[in-house]
């Protein structure tokens, strides 16, 4: 999710590129760099490995680099590894990309989002000649840029619509070209970026507060839009070349508020990640080849005489990382021979229950301060039994006192409701399911381990795909958004997960929501069905489909309204419910990863519906840290 600067304008450009950079380093800190140019002469460019400041340093914060006219990023890693022959800005050069220094090439950029078609296009310029000098799919689009660029002898728009046309994925691109001075051409897709102007000078930025000291009138350059900015001057294309008229926007927004990345809330944004931070939470893990993988638990610190000699597993948590818990208990009682307890912090700090020795408690927490789970810790501590964190904030209290510590790679989650977060604490769960079974020597993982690490690391992409569908999502939850009472149901994993999506409906849209293990509803549950009430059912496990299928009949026999979440294939479920949603197929083990998230957008979905405030819902806090 990096982070792009630009500036254009009678002022230093770095002092002003490092600040909006400085702005934006929550996007992104595996790297950064600047590409500058003072009037006629070629770009110089500096790049630095890790956090800012280093970059600072190199460039003396700004005053070593002379010129008015350049582009900045820092990174998060998505294709090649943090290092500096990684980083941005990118050039269209064969040799000149891997450290700092004047560049003498015709195209240098930088770039964020993702090309998925990088490796297809890497190939073809390999064929004409071009060589490649980092892992990125931001250099096989700069050179994409110049190919055109020579090829057909065009201007600079033309060949970056020439290149865009032939791109698969999200970019919000910025280019210099060597033969036009003081201009930066810039097109999106997906990706965020606005572009902010004075009399004399523009700004090119990700998100609003990286320029919210120099301006605030902004323009939101549209989807496959570009723009072509000088100092004070920008003027918008379609990618046909044609000029496109814009008005330009007043910003009135906090500073809060002003970080969303063009959504229109952190939620949505946050749901949006997915894919990104779950990748980066499985590549985190998952060390080798495909056919060859393993996990990899040395940072976390648990040896396999560590698993051999477990006898237990408490797995202990609050709110959606309990519903975590409660997910990945069935996975682990699936895969292995361990007795697997779900509990409450704020039960199990009190109860008074006979505790296994030889156990391993498991504590899961976004913010690594949750008042009850902490409590937990140090009362299994007190017991002498091993502890282990999965918490996304490193240097958290339950960070610092677990004996081990496995991190997810979520990044700041800004609003209440969490999505991202839980996300990446499903596959940390599901990650310790495979190694325990791996290492005792169950779950047939002899000829399943590697089979199951290609299906958890497929999870990213058919994210994805999932976010696509959100439309229908959003005309579905417009219908119900004056609904008393909400019910989900399902089985076994499903049950889990029906249990996360309650949560995320009530604490948002205010509706009474309630999940129940679908076998339940003949013990009392369905003397609540009214007629229109809507029952959602989730259905991903095939061994258990017919009998939750069977129990939504019985529903809507009654009256309700029947939703079904399945995967795709399973088509025959429109024979008997009103809506279906579809998700990929994966093993059914993991398919919480994907059921959640239409039903995260339905929960996000019908409480913009009723007008209400998605990021900070009434009577909540991000972080519990009081008893």
């Amino acid at each position: 999710m990096c982070g792009i600067v630009g500036y254009v304008g009678p002022q230093a450009a770095t002092p002003i590129l490092l600040e909006g950079l400085s702005k934006l380093e929550y996007r992104g800190y595996d790297s950064a760099g600047l590409a500058v140019r003072d009037g006629e002469k070629p770009a110089t460019v500096v790049k630095a490995t890790g956090k800012l400041k280093n970059l600072m340093e190199m460039t003396d914060d700004g005053r070593a680099l002379a010129g008015n006219c350049g582009i900045g990023h820092t990174r998060w890693a998505t294709h090649g590894e943090p290092s500096r022959t990684n980083a941005h800005p990118h050039v269209s050069g064969n040799c000149t990309g891997s450290g700092s220094g004047i560049v003498e090439s015709e195209v240098v950029g930088v770039h964020n989002g993702i090309i998925e078609n990088f490796q297809e296009l890497k190939a073809k310029m390999e064929r004409h000649g071009y060589h490649f000098y980092s892992q990125t799919d931001t250099e096989v689009l700069i050179k994409l840029v110049d190919y055109y660029y020579h090829k057909y002898k065009v201007g600079p728009l033309d060949a970056l619509a020439k290149t865009l046309v032939r791109v698969r994925g999200s970019y919000a691109l910025e280019v210099m070209f060597k033969d036009y001075p003081g201009e930066i051409f810039v097109a999106r897709k997906d990706s965020p970026m606005i572009i902010g102007t004075t009399a004399e000078e523009s700004f090119i930025a990700s998100d609003v507060p990286a320029i919210l000291n120099h301006t605030r009138k902004v323009y939101y350059i549209g989807n496959l839009e570009m723009a072509r900015i000088s100092a004070g001057n920008v003027t918008f294309y379609n990618l046909d070349g044609d000029e496109v008229q814009k008005e330009i926007t007043e910003i009135k927004w906090d500073a809060e508020a002003a970080e969303k990345g063009g959504f229109e809330h952190f939620m949505m944004k946050e749901i949006h990640e997915q894919p990104k931070v779950m990748e980066d939470t499985l590549r985190k893990y998952i060390a080798g080849e495909a056919g060859a993988r393993s996990i990899d638990l040395s940072e976390v610190g648990l040896s396999a005489e560590d698993i051999e000699g477990l006898k237990q597993v408490y797995i202990v948590a609050c709110g959606s990382a309990w519903h975590v818990g409660m997910e990945v208990q069935y996975v682990i009682e699936e895969l292995t021979d361990l007795q697997v307890r779900c509990e409450l912090s704020s039960e199990f700090r009190y109860r008074k229950m006979h505790l296994q020795p030889d156990s391993l408690v498991v504590l899961i927490s976004q913010s690594g301060e949750t008042a009850d789970t902490l409590a937990a810790l140090r009362m299994a501590k007190d017991k002498g039994m091993k502890t282990l964190a999965i918490v996304n904030v490193v240097g958290s209290s339950i960070a610092r006192e677990a004996d081990h510590v496995m991190y997810t790679l979520a990044g700041p989650e800004i609003s209440v409701a969490t999505t991202k977060a839980y996300s990446c604490q499903l596959l940390c769960g599901f990650l310790l399911a495979l190694e325990f079974a791996r290492v005792r020597g169950t779950g047939n993982m002899e000829e399943k381990y590697n089979y199951y690490l290609e299906e958890l690391l497929s999870i990213p992409a058919k994210a994805t795909r999932v976010l696509e569908d959100k439309e229908r999502i959003q005309w579905f939850a417009s219908k119900f958004a004056a609904a008393k009472d909400i019910f989900f149901i399902g089985r076994g994993l499903d049950y889990a997960i029906s249990l996360e999506a309650s949560l995320k409906m009530k604490e948002i849209s205010y509706i009474h929501s309630e999940a129940y293990a679908a076998g339940e509803l003949k013990h009392g549950t369905i003397s609540l069905l009214e007629n229109g009430t809507l029952v959602i059912g989730v259905l991903t496990q095939e061994d258990l489909y017919e009998k939750t299928i069977s129990n939504m009949v019985e529903c809507k026999s009654r009256g309700a309204y029947l939703m079904g979440l399945t995967v795709f294939g399973r088509y025959d479920v429109e024979d008997q419910v009103d809506f279906a949603v579809y998700v990929p197929k994966v093993d059914p083990l993991f398919a919480g990863s994907l059921a959640i998230i239409p039903l995260q957008l339905l929960g996000y979905y019908t409480s913009v519906s009723k007008g209400l405030d998605v990021d900070k819902p009434r009577n909540l806090a991000k972080s519990v840290t009081v008893e």
